[in-house]
């Protein structure tokens, strides 16, 4: 669940380790809480209540608009690599490990006031293991260095260093809509190394609202970041670039610029955003812009009654049948019995060749296989 009142939360300390005033200039701008955010609030909602079922402990089913059987299916997945984790733990160290569910974990002896909810922490002698949820569909998360994860690690240790001889600590990050389970293991010594060093440091930083601004991946969930000025000096040294057409480039040039262009344009769409919202929450007025109708697409006002008065009208031809999507054909069906009705009917085409980093984890197309499927896609359409 969120760290709703913490200053340096857990779930934003990523952010605030790397730009150290960034967690007092988000104070200055509201929290809109997105669709994205309600729906992942839901489902750990319903996870915690199964997990709870799962372990014997009392527990009330959650209602929710959100509720899917896309829902149902990734909880049932989270709830049962718990119980597996939770198994063997068992068997490995003998005796019924200690489980906790939305646990409220306190590392403030690192972090000024610091806290967060640890989704599941299961401990037993010589091990310590941290689950978290995470439901949504963006980027794909790693269990490597968390920061959010070491510091639920860190409130873990605190809770039970002094009844177990935990000697090393298992982080998973649990993403089941894009089917990632990613573990990392680190001995306690090398947790508390960090937590001593860089992290207290930084964290004292963050809390007075002190040292540099960096711009950097973390300013994605940043509220400041649409009117940040080191990540505008930063954007708009790409923008002062002359740009000549790409044969006057050096490849060098080129270069620089494609590795640019994603961040320079989620900022600008940022700062768009940023503003649109001012001036439709707050009447913000901006000199030489005006909030205007969009373009919208004509639709039925009752598909009924048009079928009804166009075949009085002598046009009986007018509906086309098509079927429901694939990811809604698959969460009616359920998983399993989708892939056996239909999974030999469902394909899919090669995606559209696309240059990116080369930290990307899809695999290299080769030129010519890359030219002979741009070549098609063009074809087909």
């Amino acid at each position: 669940m969120p760290d709703t009142h913490a200053l340096l939360s857990a779930s934003s300390a990523h952010r605030w380790l790397s730009c150290t005033p960034s967690a007092r200039l988000e104070r200055g701008f509201p929290d809109r809480e997105t669709e994205a955010a309600m729906e992942g609030t839901a489902a750990h909602a319903l996870a915690e209540h199964k997990l709870k079922k799962a372990l014997g402990m009392p527990t009330v089913r959650p209602i929710s608009g959100y509720d899917s059987g896309e829902m149902e299916e990734c909880t049932d997945d989270y709830v049962s690599f718990v119980m597996e984790l939770v198994a063997r733990a068992k068997a490995e160290h003998g005796g019924d490990p200690v489980v906790l569910v939305e646990q409220r974990l306190d590392f403030s002896e690192w972090v000024p006031e610091g806290f967060g909810t640890g989704d599941c922490v299961v401990v037993s002698d010589g091990t310590l293991s941290v689950v978290d949820l995470k439901y949504g569909t963006g980027v794909v998360v790693e269990a490597e260095e968390n920061s959010q994860m070491k510091l639920y690690a860190l409130g873990a240790l605190r809770l039970f260093e002094a009844l177990y001889d935990i000697r090393e600590v298992s982080m998973t990050i649990f993403q089941p809509r894009r089917r990632n389970v990613s573990t990392w293991k680190e001995p306690v010594s090398d947790l508390l190394r960090w937590a001593d060093g860089e992290l207290k440091e930084k964290a004292a930083l963050a809390y007075k609202g002190e040292g540099a601004c960096k711009p950097g991946s973390w300013c994605v969930f940043c509220r400041a970041s649409p009117r940040c000025r080191a990540r505008a000096d930063e954007n708009l040294r790409l923008a002062e670039m002359e740009f000549r057409k790409p044969p006057l480039l050096t490849d060098s040039e080129v270069e620089k610029v494609l590795s640019r262009i994603p961040t320079l344009t989620k900022w600008a769409g940022d700062v768009a955003g940023y503003a649109l919202d001012e001036a439709l929450a707050n009447g913000k007025r901006w000199k030489g812009f005006k909030v205007v109708e969009g373009r919208s697409v004509r639709r039925y006002r009752d598909e009924k009654a048009v079928a009804d008065a166009a075949g009085k009208a002598g046009f009986t031809d007018v509906w086309r049948r098509s079927l429901i999507p694939i990811t809604e054909m698959q969460r009616l069906m359920g998983r399993s019995r989708f892939e056996e009705v239909l999974g030999g009917l469902v394909f899919k085409p090669p995606g559209k060749p696309t240059l990116v980093p080369v930290t990307d984890k899809r695999p290299e197309m080769e030129p010519a296989e890359a030219g002979n499927e741009f070549n098609e896609i063009k074809e087909d359409n």
